[in-house]
């Protein structure tokens, strides 16, 4: 039995390391990096709450074709858009004031989703090497879809 044991999580640990995920950092450290390394960003506008983006996050995001594009042209950057995180974005500095830690559901719009006009959720920015915003999408977006966009 404990052979049969060992011999499932080896199986399940090649799966896992073979596994692509979106590699995410702040808005802050891809900033940084930005300024090092000059890429885009690829920044999802999103909440806990949305169905939308949660379908976006578990489906689009987790397809290893699109995980493996993002993670090589892009600084990946997942926003809540609703969180309590201070954000500095050309030369602001952004958090949200009304933000309830005991809320459950919907909280108040973080200040930065003002700053970009996000229209909806999810929201994907590509901000330039510039620190301009180039091109934004709203809405759930399959794989080819989401592709499409970013090539």
């Amino acid at each position: 039995m404990k052979k049969l044991l060992l011999a499932f999580f080896l199986v399940l640990g090649v799966f896992t390391v073979n596994a692509q995920e979106v590699r995410w950092m702040s808005l802050d450290e891809a900033l940084a990096k930005q300024k090092k390394n000059p890429k885009p960003i690829f920044l999802e506008v999103c909440t806990d709450w949305y169905s939308q983006c949660k379908m976006f996050e578990n489906n689009t995001l987790q397809n290893a074709e699109v995980a493996d594009f993002i993670n090589r042209n892009y600084y990946a950057v997942k926003f809540n858009a609703e969180g309590n995180s201070v954000v500095h974005f050309k030369g602001n500095s952004f958090n949200n004031p009304n933000y309830d830690p005991n809320r459950k559901g919907r909280n108040s719009a973080h200040e930065l989703t003002s700053f970009l006009k996000v229209e909806g959720y999810p929201s994907i920015y590509i901000i330039g090497k510039n620190g301009e915003v180039q091109e934004k999408t709203t809405g759930f977006k399959s794989s080819e879809e989401l592709l499409k966009f970013l090539k």
